[in-house]
C-alpha cells in the first residue's frame, strides 16, 4: 500500500502519538480545512500538560467562547477563549492548575442573534454518566499486555480465516443480583471465558461510544471519542480489550457514522448554526430515526468522523469498525417520499458526499491498519460495496449479508410441510454469494420489537423447535460467508431480548437450552478446524452444489472446498421432521467420508439418528460425480462430513 509521507509522517496525521497537548499547526489546519486530518483528537478537544489544560473547539459562527467548569463555579467569565486569527473557526485557550476529573463545557454565543449554549466538547475522552452531560478532562494512559495479539491479529482478521462473531449489548448481556449492569472490568474476564469456552474468534460491542437515552442501544451517539461512563472509564474499557485480546479474542466496535440526535449539550446547532449537518431537513434529518444527518460534503465534518474511526483503532486496539446504517448514507431519499429529498447534482438520489467519505474512511484506515476490518451493515443491492477503492468499490472489508438473513428466516418459519414451495429462500443467496465479502448476521435486530426470538420464529412444537433451530445455525456455520450471532440466541433464548434486563441465565442452564449451547460451541470449534469451511468464502471455488433442486423433499447437500491441501467438506440438510433413509449424495472421491458434525446426536438434545460416525464411499455414480454416500438423514437436521482429500 502507498506510504504517502509529508515531513516524515503519514498523510493526515498532525504529529507523533502523544496523550499531552499538542500545539494546532498550519499543516494540522490545512488538513482540517481539507477534510482529510485523520488525528484530530490530538489538537481538539481539552488537552492535559504539567500546568493546566489547553482546550479548542471549533465555532465557526460565534461570537464569544467560553470554557466553563466545575473549578469555576461554571463562570462564564472565567476563560473565555481566542478565534485564531487564520480563520479556521477554532477557539482556543488555556486554563492554569487543571486536573484530570474536572468537568467543564464550551459556553457558545452565536455571533448573529441571541443564541447561547452549553456544549460538551465534541471530542472530549471522557464525560459524566448519563443524565449527567458535562465532558471530563482525561488522560488516556494505560499500560497495555496484549502485545502477541497485536503482532499476529493480521491472521485472525484476514479475509482467508475464521471470523465467528459473537455480537452484545455490554447493559444487558449479564447483570448483578441487584439488576445492574456489569461495568466494563467486572465483565473482562466472565465474557472473554464465555467466548473462549463457545469458540468464538470475535466479539462485536454494540455502541459503546456515549450516548443519553440508553433506549437507543448507543446508536445515537454524543461522544464519538468517549466510551459511555455507564460501565467506567476510558481505562476500564482498554482493560476490557486488554482481556479479551490476550485470550486470542478479537474486538470490533460498532461505530455510527450515519445520524446523531438532538440534545442540546450534542452536535446539533452547536454554534448557533447547522455545523455538523444540513440546514436544510430535506438533507439534513432521519424522518424514521428523528435524528440528524452528517454533512459530509463539509471537510470538517469528514476529518471530525474520519478521526473518531481512526481514534478507537489508535488508542482502544480495536480490531474492525462495524459501520452502521450505511445504506441511510448512500441513498438521499433513504426513509423519504418523493418530493421530500433533494437530488444530486447529476439528478440522483445517490449521495456522492456520502460515498466520497466512505471512501476516504476506507482508504484511511487500511492504509494506517491493514490488520483490521471495516465491516458495512448496507442494506441494499449497492454493487461492489467490499471491493477496493481504485477498482471502483466503497472500500469496506466485508458487508452483512442482509438478503440472506431475511430469506432464510423467511423459509425457516415456514412450517415444514410448506418448505418445498419456498425452496429458492433458501438456495437463492448462493447466485449472488461471492459478488461481495459477505458476512451472515443474525443480530439484535432480528430479535426485537415483537419479531421474537430466534426460537420463537421456528415453528413446530418445542422439540421441533430446538432441532430447526439447530439446522439454523449448521446452515449458516457451513454457509459461505463469515458468521454473527447476537448474544442469546447460542442458547435459545426463548424471549425476546430486552435492553431493560438481562439474558435469561437461568434458562441457559436447562438441559435443553445446554445442548443448544453446546452445538454452538462445536460448530465454532469445527468451522476453526476445518479450512474448507472458511478459506474460501469469497471465492466461488469454495463451494459447490451437489444437489440444490430436492425441493419435494426439502434437502440440500453441497461441498466445500479450502485451499490445496485442505479436506473436503459435505454439507446435506434435512429440513423436514421425516427422517429419510438410503439417501444418495455423490461425492468426489473414494474412501471414507467422517461424520463429524450431526445436529441430531443426543448430546444437542436429538434423537440420536445417525450414519454411525462415517460412511464409505461406495463406486456407485450420483449427481454427476463418480462415487456417492448412502446416507440415513435425521429429521430436521444437518450434516457434516470431511472427506479424503481428492
Amino acid at each position: 500500500m502507498k506510504d504517502e509521507r509529508e515531513g516524515g509522517r503519514l498523510r493526515g496525521e498532525a504529529s507523533p502519538a502523544t496523550h499531552r497537548y499538542s500545539v494546532l499547526t498550519d499543516h494540522d489546519i490545512y488538513l482540517f480545512r481539507e477534510g482529510t486530518h485523520a488525528r484530530l483528537y490530538r489538537v481538539l478537544g481539552c488537552h492535559l500538560n504539567d500546568d493546566g489544560a489547553h482546550f479548542a473547539v471549533w465555532a465557526p459562527n460565534a461570537g464569544r467562547v467560553s470554557v466553563i467548569g466545575d473549578w469555576s463555579g461554571w463562570d462564564a467569565n472565567a476563560h473565555p477563549l481566542q478565534a485564531r486569527a487564520d480563520g479556521s473557526g477554532i477557539w482556543q485557550g488555556f486554563v492554569p492548575g487543571l486536573s484530570s476529573g474536572s468537568t467543564y463545557k464550551f459556553r457558545i454565543e452565536s455571533a448573529h442573534g441571541g443564541y447561547v449554549i452549553e456544549k460538551a466538547d465534541p471530542y472530549a475522552f471522557y464525560g459524566e454518566a448519563p443524565p449527567a452531560t458535562a465532558s471530563r478532562i482525561w488522560s488516556l494512559d494505560y499500560d497495555w499486555h496484549d502485545q502477541q495479539w497485536m503482532s499476529t491479529r493480521a491472521g485472525a482478521n484476514a479475509l482467508n480465516a475464521p471470523m465467528s462473531i459473537y455480537e452484545i449489548h455490554l447493559g444487558s448481556w449479564r447483570r448483578r443480583p441487584d439488576g445492574t449492569p456489569l461495568d466494563y472490568r467486572s465483565a473482562a474476564h466472565e465474557l472473554a471465558q464465555y467466548v473462549q469456552s463457545q469458540g468464538y474468534t470475535h466479539v462485536e460491542l454494540m455502541p459503546i461510544t456515549e450516548h443519553p437515552f440508553y433506549g437507543s442501544w448507543g446508536y445515537q451517539t454524543t461522544g464519538y471519542f468517549a466510551p459511555t461512563a455507564r460501565y467506567g472509564n476510558p481505562q476500564d474499557l482498554m482493560y476490557l480489550v486488554d482481556t479479551l485480546h490476550q485470550c486470542g479474542i478479537g474486538v470490533i466496535l460498532d461505530w455510527v457514522p450515519s445520524h446523531f440526535p438532538n440534545d442540546a449539550h450534542g452536535l446539533h446547532y452547536f454554534d448557533g448554526t447547522f455545523l455538523y449537518e444540513h440546514a436544510d431537513t430535506r438533507q439534513g434529518f432521519h424522518p424514521e430515526w428523528k435524528s440528524y444527518i452528517f454533512n459530509y460534503g463539509r471537510h470538517e465534518v469528514r476529518a471530525f468522523l474520519l478521526s473518531s474511526a481512526l481514534f478507537w483503532l489508535d488508542h482502544y486496539h480495536i480490531d474492525g469498525l462495524r459501520v452502521d446504517a450505511v445504506a441511510s448514507m448512500l441513498y438521499l431519499d433513504y426513509g423519504r417520499k418523493a418530493g421530500e429529498w433533494i437530488p444530486n447534482p447529476q439528478g440522483g438520489r445517490e449521495n456522492l458526499e456520502a460515498i466520497a467519505f466512505l471512501r476516504l474512511l476506507n482508504t484511511t484506515v487500511y492504509r494506517d491498519y491493514p490488520d483490521v476490518q471495516v465491516i458495512a451493515e448496507e442494506s441494499t443491492s449497492w454493487p461492489r460495496v467490499s471491493r477496493p477503492v481504485y477498482d471502483g468499490g466503497l472500500g469496506f472489508g466485508l458487508k452483512w449479508n442482509m438478503g440472506w438473513m431475511h430469506d432464510t428466516l423467511e423459509y425457516m418459519a415456514a412450517d415444514p410441510v410448506h418448505r418445498k414451495y419456498r425452496h429458492d429462500r433458501l438456495t437463492f443467496s448462493l447466485w449472488y454469494a461471492f459478488f461481495e465479502n459477505f458476512l451472515l448476521p443474525l443480530s439484535h435486530d432480528e430479535v426485537v420489537y415483537g419479531k421474537r426470538s430466534l426460537f420463537g420464529k421456528m415453528p413446530g412444537d418445542r422439540w421441533q423447535k430446538f432441532a430447526n433451530l439447530r439446522l439454523l445455525f449448521g446452515y449458516m456455520w457451513t454457509h459461505p460467508g463469515k458468521k454473527l450471532l447476537f448474544m442469546g440466541g447460542e442458547f435459545g433464548q426463548e424471549n425476546e431480548w430486552s435492553h431493560e434486563g438481562s439474558l435469561d441465565w437461568a434458562a441457559a442452564a436447562q438441559p435443553e437450552n445446554s445442548a443448544i449451547q453446546s452445538w454452538v460451541g462445536d460448530l465454532n470449534r469445527v468451522y476453526r478446524s476445518e479450512p474448507a469451511l472458511y478459506q474460501r468464502d469469497f471465492d466461488s471455488a469454495g463451494f459447490e452444489w451437489v444437489d440444490c433442486n430436492d425441493a419435494d423433499a426439502s434437502v440440500v447437500s453441497f461441498l466445500r472446498r479450502g485451499y490445496d491441501g485442505a479436506a473436503p467438506v459435505l454439507v446435506v440438510a434435512n429440513f423436514t421432521p421425516i427422517p429419510r433413509h438410503n439417501y444418495i449424495v455423490g461425492v468426489p472421491s473414494a474412501g471414507r467420508w467422517e461424520e463429524i458434525l450431526n445436529s441430531d446426536a443426543p448430546r444437542y438434545g436429538g434423537s440420536g439418528v445417525g450414519n454411525l460416525g462415517a460412511v464409505q464411499a461406495n463406486p456407485i455414480p450420483s449427481h454427476g460425480r463418480v462415487r456417492s454416500l448412502t446416507l440415513t438423514l435425521p429429521p430436521l437436521s444437518i450434516l457434516v462430513f470431511r472427506g479424503p482429500n481428492d
